[in-house]
Parts: C-alpha cells; structure tokens; sequence
C-alpha cells in the first residue's frame, strides 16, 4: 500500500442517521484509495457536541460497516485533537498569518450591518494591531486572510473555481473559550494525516478557498481537491423524505443488499461506459476521480431495483435464507424448526422476480404456513365439485410421482391436463391456492417443489375435506 492516504470526513448528523449522500462520498473515497494503492482512513467531525451523540456516532459506523467500507486504521475523532489544533494557531499567530480580535458582540453586529450595506466582508479594526494586546478582554483569534488577488481551487471534478479574495473573510480559527473551529480543524487534521485528496462535497467548495488560506499561512501544501454534486431524487430536487429514503439504514430497512448499494452508488455521478453491473474490484481498476461528473445525480428507483435484482440472484442461498428470516422476524412471523430446509427449496424458485428482500420474504411465506390453511373465499367458491373431483385425481398422480423435481412436475401437471381433456387453467388456479393459501407463489411445479410431497398433498387433502 503506498502513503497516499484519502480520509472520508463525516460529521454527526443532527438526525441521527448516515445520510445516503454521505455514503456516496464514503464510497468514492474509497475507490480513490484502492484505485491509487493509497489508505482509506474515516475522520469523525465531532468538534459540535451537541450534535456528536453516541447514537449518532455509532449510525456512522454502522452504515460503513453495512456497506463494506472498512477504514485502514481506527478512526481519528476530530474533538480529541483540539490540544493539536490550539498549537497550530499559536504557531499562526507568531507568523502573523493569524491575531487576535477583540470585537464585542455589539461591535462585530454593527460592523455585520455595515459591511451589508456596502457589500463587502467583515473586517476587524484589530486586524493590524501588532502588539499592546489587553490582558483582560475575551478575544477570538482569526485568520488574516488575503485582501487581494485571487485564490483558485484546482477541482477534479468542477475543474477551477476562483474567489476574489476581497470576498473572502478573516474566519474564525479560535472561539473565546478556546475551542477550535471546523474549518481550522479539518486543515490541521487533514495536514497532520498526510491527506493528499480531498473528496468530499460541494457543500464544501467555499471552504476549500478559505482552507487553502490557512494551508499557505502555515507553509503547508495544499491537497487535491475535488467535490462532489450532490444527490437529487428523481423530479430533480433535493433529495428528502418524500421521495422515500435518505439514510444508510433506510435502504437496509427496504431489503436493498449492500453490494448493490455500492454499485448503484457508484454510478450516481461516475461510471463505466454503459457497464451498469460490475464488481468491486473492476470499480476499483476503473475509478478515477476526474472522470466523475459535475451535475448532480438523480435517484432511479427502478435502477437500483434492477441491479439489487441482479445481486439478489447472485448471492448464496444461505445467506439469502439467513436475511429472509431477519426480515420475517422484524414481522413477528413465527419461525419453526426445519423452516430452514424450506427456504433452502424455496428461494432458489422465487428469488429471480425479487428486487428487493422485502419481495424476496413476500415470496416464501407461503412454503412456511402452518396447516391446516385458512383458504380466501374466493379460492373457496371456486372448489366445484367437479374441481375437487379433477384435483382428487391429480393428488392420485402426484402421489405417484417418484421425481419429485420441477421438469418432472411439470410433465406431469401437462400430461394430466391432456388426459383430463382440459386446460391447466380449469385447475391450476385452485391447486394454487391450495398449495399457497392465497399468498404470492411461484409456478405450480416450483411450488410443490417448494412444500415437498408430503406436505403438497397434505394442503391438496385438507382442501378437498374443508370444501366436502
């Protein structure tokens, strides 16, 4: 691995989740550094306290850790760094890249007032006191920032942006109670971890002018930049609870596998050609951060329903058994003993037509009903007794069916349609909600598969004995 390290920064959010956003970024990130052979490290911007709760901590690492986006190394939390942080400005201070402001609150508003009405940016009347500071008077210390020229960002993806440094304010570096801010922090932090890209969102992109201010007052050299749009839904607006979902968990909750997450992430704002399916590793090999575009991305629902579909029929049967029943049992389903055996049968049947998890649990209930079945009534008015009399003489052939296997089923079901003179819908709808009590299923063959024989014929006989 080589020392070119990218750190995804995220900060508590205020909601308590990890937005879907953020994971895009994680996810680029990511890619950046097993494209380049560099490290993926995780900083926590944890600087607001109000706001850097334990449960809102933890939502972080357990969105990353769903999506498979494990960091290096432990995670660096910003806030137990602000020792590190007040060095630097006490170093800046002696430079004379930074000083001390002594402003009141009624002062800096009335200055505020004043620079609105002349359009311009703040600026302290101790921004040129050298020397004769009072000993006794909270202060903030302060970037002194440039107040000519211009300060351009060399983005990866908007390629450059330029700030006039006459709209560019003397920031704050420290509060009066010493405590340091973000934009301070996240310099230092970003220095100090030998970060060579930035990657992050264009929610940023004003700060990256004015970090890059602090960058030069300490000597330091200035990262690569690159922000990210951000993601929209699907009308072209900001992405929010009416269009569905917005955190990591909720698109767990909705049965989306994580796979198919960082694959459709990707390809929110990035891509490969017209490869809408590829691995990890081939996102990897492909991955450069020019090549990502600098429109926002638009949420497509039936596109990340196509490719979770794609890694639903992918994934191994046992895992797909073991995350159908964690859905099932945040539904109080009951599960029973051997209800393993028959997700086993079950979901290699009915897991093509699923896009999600939710689909693919909504598929195999029926298999695990417990007899005797509560049939709907119209699946009852429907067992004429010439209908009970057809599927009497099937069961017959069905018990004597040895392949017990969905070709063989198949050709039994078709053979006994011709030797009855029928079609198979005279009947197969009533076997099939026989076999399903009215629930989604596969196709007759798959579903007699699905039950086994026993249990097939057992459902056939307590249908014909209720409707008797």
């Amino acid at each position: 691995m080589s020392d070119r390290p990218v750190v995804t920064r995220i900060a508590p959010s205020p909601t308590g989740y990890m937005h879907i956003g953020t994971a895009r970024t994680a996810l680029f990130n990511w890619l950046y550094a097993r494209h380049t052979g560099g490290k993926f490290l995780l900083r926590i911007e944890d600087t607001d306290r109000e706001r850097s709760t334990e449960p809102a901590v933890q939502a972080i690492f357990d969105g990353l850790n769903w999506l498979g986006l494990i960091p290096d190394e432990e995670p660096v939390f910003q806030f137990a760094r602000a020792d590190r942080h007040r060095e630097v400005v006490a170093e800046m201070l002696s430079r004379g890249a930074a000083y001390r402001c002594y402003m009141t609150q009624d002062e800096l508003e009335a200055e505020r007032e004043t620079a609105r009405a002349e359009g311009r940016v703040i600026r302290s009347p101790w921004r040129d006191v050298a020397s004769n500071y009072p000993e006794d008077r909270p202060f903030v210390v302060r970037l002194k920032a440039a107040l000519e020229g211009e300060t351009v960002i060399a983005d990866q993806v908007k390629g450059d942006v330029t700030f006039p440094n006459k709209n560019l304010d003397d920031l704050i570096l420290l509060r009066t109670d010493g405590t340091p801010t973000y934009n301070l922090a996240v310099v230092v932090d970003d220095h100090d971890m030998g970060i060579t890209h930035v990657i992050r969102g264009d929610d940023h992109l004003n700060n990256a002018a004015r970090q890059t201010q602090i960058y030069q007052g300490m000597g330091w050299e200035v990262p690569v930049w690159a922000h990210l749009p951000m993601i929209n839904g699907p009308d072209g607006k900001k992405l929010s609870k009416r269009h569905g979902a917005q955190a990591v968990s909720e698109f767990d909750d909705m049965g989306y596998l994580p796979e198919a997450m960082r694959n459709y992430l990707a390809k929110l704002g990035w891509g490969h050609g017209d490869d809408e399916i590829f691995t990890d590793a081939q996102a990897q090999a492909w991955f450069d951060i020019r090549d990502v575009v600098g429109a926002p991305a638009r949420l497509d629902w039936a596109k990340l329903a196509h490719v979770n579909n794609h890694y639903i029929r992918e994934a191994g049967v046992e895992r797909l058994a073991d995350l159908v029943k964690k859905v099932l049992k945040s539904r109080d389903w009951p599960l029973h003993d051997g209800d393993d055996a028959i997700l086993q049968r079950t979901i290699p049947l009915v897991r093509d037509g699923a896009k999600t998890l939710l689909d693919l649990a909504d598929s195999v209930v029926f298999a695990l009903k417990r007899r005797p079945l509560e049939l709907p009534e119209k699946a009852l008015n429907q067992l004429t007794e010439e209908v009970r009399g057809r599927l009497g003489r099937l069961a017959e052939r069905l018990a004597a069916t040895e392949d017990w296997a969905v070709p063989a089923l198949e050709t039994v079901i078709r053979q006994f349609a011709e030797a009855e003179a029928v079609g198979i819908g005279k009947f197969g709808p009533s076997l099939r909600a026989v076999l399903s009590g009215g629930s989604p299923a596969p196709d007759l063959a798959g579903a007699l598969v699905s039950l086994g024989k026993a249990e097939s014929l057992a459902r056939i006989e307590d249908a014909l004995s209720h409707a008797a």
